[in-house]
């Protein structure tokens, strides 16, 4: 089912710090497929909860950039020192790209929809996509990060 994409910097939700999800269930796991189909949809690299409305530690990511979609209560680890600034959009902010200086590769634990833990390094594309979701889970937009 596609869903309403949340949009605007002034937006309550998309400032919010999101909860974590105590418990992977029927509706944590529809809404993960949800997200998955409107984000391919809206030509999305990834998409959090927040930017469709759910207040929750939740992000997805497209399969073409990794073999792990779904991230509950993701933690990064580690950002490496090197960084790149490059132009960012955002489904939340149409029509809005900014350069935004991001860190090359990181490690990210996560849960997946099976409840199992993982951990994978990211870099590149994937290592951007990650940062840029996970800001979204603590309020934070890319017009925020323009540096």
């Amino acid at each position: 089912m596609m869903l309403k994409i949340q949009t605007g910097a002034d937006n309550q939700i998309l400032r919010k710090k999101s909860q974590p999800i105590n418990e992977i269930n029927e509706e944590i796991l529809s809404l993960a497929k949800d997200m998955q189909e409107t984000m391919k949809k809206d030509n999305g690299i990834g998409l959090s909860a927040c930017q469709v409305g759910k207040d929750i530690r939740l992000f997805v990511i497209d399969n073409n950039y990794s073999n792990k979609c779904v991230f509950i209560n993701p933690e990064i680890i580690k950002l490496s020192k090197k960084t790149e600034m490059i132009e960012e959009g955002c489904l939340s902010l149409p029509d809005m790209f900014i350069p935004v200086k991001r860190a090359l590769s990181l490690k990210i634990k996560a849960t997946d929809e099976n409840g199992k833990t993982f951990r994978i390094k990211a870099k590149d594309m994937l290592a951007r996509a990650i940062q840029h979701e996970y800001d979204h889970l603590n309020g934070i937009l890319i017009c925020d990060k323009n540096s």
